[in-house]
């Protein structure tokens, strides 16, 4: 099978159900937003321990989830269960977000990035993350999406602002703190 198929040329696509829709709809921007997201994560698991790579590898699996829920026409089809966000989903960020929060030293102040690499990529990861869940939000308005979808990218930001705060510690670096 080839990788291209010219059925997009003249700048439509087509979703999980058959139908075809201009590649500008709400929906094929959100899902490119989460694929561009994935490849960020990729970008940053490439770089981090092992035990890191496995929870990062977690958090892709559960994105491309995310793409194909979006990607579903749910006027022609349900949405298959391998796309389904799960609140267990949900609350394995929030386990791992608490987790990581009680060892870190509490922040009364904007964080300053780009201390180093690792974290600055992370908190690159965690902008995208929160622009992904706008166009999500904006997509919702036109289209049913589903709610657990926005939850989970909401705290997929959280995650990454706090793991990006571990990096740092990991590191032995201090954070830079906005001056006012």
């Amino acid at each position: 099978m080839k990788i291209y198929t010219k059925t997009g040329d003249t700048g439509t696509t087509m979703l999980i159900g058959g139908s075809r829709v201009p590649k500008s709809d709400l929906r094929i921007k959100a899902y490119g937003t989460v694929d561009e997201l994935n490849s960020f994560l990729g970008l940053l698991r490439s770089k981090l321990s092992d035990d890191e790579k496995d929870l990062i590898l977690e958090i892709q699996n559960t994105l491309f989830a995310v793409g194909a829920n979006l990607a579903t026409d749910t006027a022609k089809r349900k949405i298959d269960d391998f796309a389904q966000i799960s609140e267990a989903k949900i609350r394995f960020l929030e386990e791992n977000i608490d987790k990581f929060d009680a060892q870190l030293p509490k922040i009364n102040n904007f964080i300053v990035y780009g201390n180093d690499e690792l974290s600055a990529l992370c908190h690159v990861c965690r902008a995208v993350a929160r622009r992904a869940e706008v166009e999500i939000l904006t997509a919702d308005k036109e289209h049913v999406i589903d709610k657990n979808l926005l939850v989970y990218i909401n705290r997929l930001s959280d995650f990454l602002f706090v793991f990006a705060r571990v990096l740092e510690e990991k590191k032995g670096n201090t954070n830079f703190f906005w001056q006012k």
